[in-house]
């Protein structure tokens, strides 16, 4: 079993559960910055190694406006209907 820690401040803990994982990737995968210093540098890591090993694989670039809010509906609804799959990405 897997233990999610949460860092916000929950009196009551919301139960999570982890989505269903796929058993392969494939097809284009949405890599999302979520714009924050050095996300930039993760997300090309990330697609490096994924390369490497999934050579079939596409990817598409997205940005987020701002770390601070969620992403906008408009840019979740693009995401949704261009790829299979999302990986987000940040770092500091």
């Amino acid at each position: 079993m897997t233990t999610i820690l949460d860092p916000t401040d929950e009196r009551v803990p919301v139960e999570r559960h982890l989505s269903k994982r796929p058993e392969s990737i494939s097809g284009t995968v949405a890599l999302l910055d979520i714009s924050k210093p050095r996300g930039d540098v993760l997300i090309a890591r990330v697609e490096e190694q994924i390369k490497a090993r999934l050579p079939g694989v596409t990817f598409k670039h997205y940005n987020k406006p701002t770390f601070t809010k969620p992403a906008p509906e408009s840019l979740r609804r693009r995401i949704a209907e261009e790829c299979g799959f999302v990986i987000e990405a940040l770092a500091d």
